[in-house]
């Protein structure tokens, strides 16, 4: 990372708007442009589209409580930073160099994702590509992105496409973890900060474990995934940092590979959106047998109607326009319920801009066998 920003920086929060706003412009740019020039060179009834409804047109007020939402979420990403929560060099750690080599391939791979998108592929691999062995709801290509979670290359373009999607507020919404992560910590007094063993579930290509190394230099941190590319992706990015290196493990979610009571806290971020409902139960029965009594367990995931109604047309064109089949589902799931029913207690329940947040704690007493409930 670059040289330490002082809390009396004057420009620094001046710095941190500027970068957020070139990146919202740049994402809503790109999606404009990108969209034009696909209508325009898509062959007549090679691509014509397939699907049964058109993306519902969004009103002036509701793009109006969008970009309140992201002032928002800028506004108390910079606070913690500023209250020391967590470095301010996390606001600034950007992957530029993946920016320049992979951005001509994005560019270059969107006539393949359109395609798929229009002609409703959503199983088409790579020949190269080996599915065996997978659960067939991961054996997809989900967002239609080029060969699923399986290819390194989708793994050195995924980031990439996330910030494009959310124009640029992926990483502060992958932030709003943090906090909660600390507090729960704090209250551990009694734990060295070497000693702290912190679990982010379906960790992808590494970007939550980042953050985390950024506020926790001494923990030990760990991360599980299905896809052994995301994983080879991870722990370049990971391996960029100085400190110890995180364990990574290829594992599914459903049977963590590890014994009870181990970890200090479990992270989960965007994952739930693209389970089956009987799945997410099973991967919230694992995240609590893994975590220490008292230790706690944050997820990061997709608004739902409940706490976001006014946004339901968003919810229902990222339904549409993308290849989610989980998530007109998860977004009237009861998660709440669920962290219950595995036994967390002391449940709360947090929304900044397009993500929901649930933390949650393991008692350090059990609870009764009655509680537990199947969906």
């Amino acid at each position: 990372m670059s040289t330490p920003l002082t809390p009396s920086d004057p420009l620094t929060k001046l710095a941190y708007q500027a970068l957020q706003q070139t990146k919202s412009v740049f994402g809503l740019t790109h999606k404009t442009l990108s969209t034009r020039v696909l209508n325009a060179i898509s062959p007549t009834g090679i691509i014509a589209p397939k699907r049964d409804s058109a993306a519902k047109p969004l009103s002036p007020e509701l793009f109006a409580k969008i970009k309140q939402r992201v002032d928002q979420l800028q506004a108390i990403d910079w606070q913690d930073a500023e209250e020391g929560i967590y470095p301010k060099e996390l606001l600034f750690d950007h992957p530029w160099g993946d920016f320049l080599r992979f951005y001509p391939l994005v560019c270059l791979d969107s006539v393949q994702i359109w395609n798929r998108a229009n002609q409703q592929q959503f199983q088409d691999f790579s020949p190269s590509v080996d599915t065996s062995g997978y659960p067939q709801y991961y054996v997809r290509n989900f967002h239609h992105q080029t060969d699923g979670y399986f290819s390194d290359f989708s793994a050195n373009v995924y980031d990439l496409q996330v910030e494009l999607l959310f124009n640029g507020s992926a990483d502060a919404m992958r932030r709003r973890i943090l906090a909660p992560l600390r507090t729960s910590l704090q209250a551990l007094s009694d734990v060295a900060p070497k000693a702290v063993k912190i679990l982010d579930v379906a960790c992808g290509t590494g970007r939550t474990l980042r953050m985390m190394r950024g506020m926790l230099p001494q923990a030990s941190l760990y991360g599980t995934d299905l896809s052994p590319a995301y994983l080879r992706k991870a722990n370049q990015v990971l391996s960029e940092l100085p400190g110890e290196l995180p364990q990574l493990t290829q594992s599914n979610a459903e049977e963590l590979p590890y014994v009870e009571n181990y970890f200090h806290a479990v992270t989960c971020v965007f994952l739930f959106h693209e389970l089956p409902a009987p799945v997410r139960q099973k991967v919230i029965d694992q995240c609590f047998r893994v975590v220490k009594p008292g230790g706690s367990f944050i997820i990061c995931d997709s608004i739902q109607m409940s706490d976001s109604p006014e946004l339901v047309p968003v919810m229902e064109n990222f339904a549409e326009n993308f290849h989610e089949p989980f998530y007109r589902n998860y977004i009237q799931d009861d998660i709440s319920d669920r962290l219950h029913s595995a036994g967390f207690v002391e449940i709360t329940e947090q929304v900044h801009f397009m993500s929901k947040y649930w933390i949650a704690k393991k008692p350090m007493t059990p609870m009764p066998a009655s509680s537990h409930t199947s969906f």
